[in-house]
């Protein structure tokens, strides 16, 4: 059965109408972001407004299924980031004026690897990167209660 459009409109009022896993906002979007399953229903998960998530569509591609990742400091599998169980404060800061999303914790840099958050596999100009520092110019970008660190 479909997400209704009253359970949509209700992950994007509680996610604040951001990307839940790279904090881009959805009103510097062309499209409405996607609603993602943190648990996916692949591996069981639900329909229920505690398993869903506001996901721009690169986030909602590259996490796909995965629910964990390679933590490149450690080289062990750690679970990925759970925007229902876990604080972004807690494991991510913005870092190059509001341009870079580091991890700070296991979790944080497995989400990074595995979302690829700062698009390291594309040419800057051509990449998440270059977009964010326009995005710096409206003022809407990065929430503002989230942590840096320049």
């Amino acid at each position: 059965m479909p997400i209704s459009e009253d359970l949509k409109q209700a992950i994007r009022q509680r996610a604040r109408y951001i990307c839940e896993y790279c904090h881009s906002p959805e009103r510097l979007s062309a499209n409405r972001f996607t609603i993602d399953h943190v648990i996916p229903k692949s591996l069981g998960g639900s329909d229920t407004f505690d398993n869903l998530a506001l996901a721009c569509r690169r986030c909602n591609e590259r996490r796909y299924n995965f629910v964990a990742s390679i933590d490149p400091q450690t080289k062990s599998i750690v679970a990925i980031f759970n925007p229902r169980q876990q604080n972004w404060a807690e494991h991510f800061i913005w870092t190059n004026r509001g341009i870079i999303i580091q991890g700070t914790t296991p979790t944080g840099r497995a989400t990074c690897i595995r979302l690829d958050l700062n698009d390291t596999r594309y040419p800057e100009e051509d990449s998440i990167q270059e977009t964010r520092r326009f995005w710096l110019k409206t003022g809407l970008h990065p929430p503002i209660d989230d942590p840096w660190q320049n």
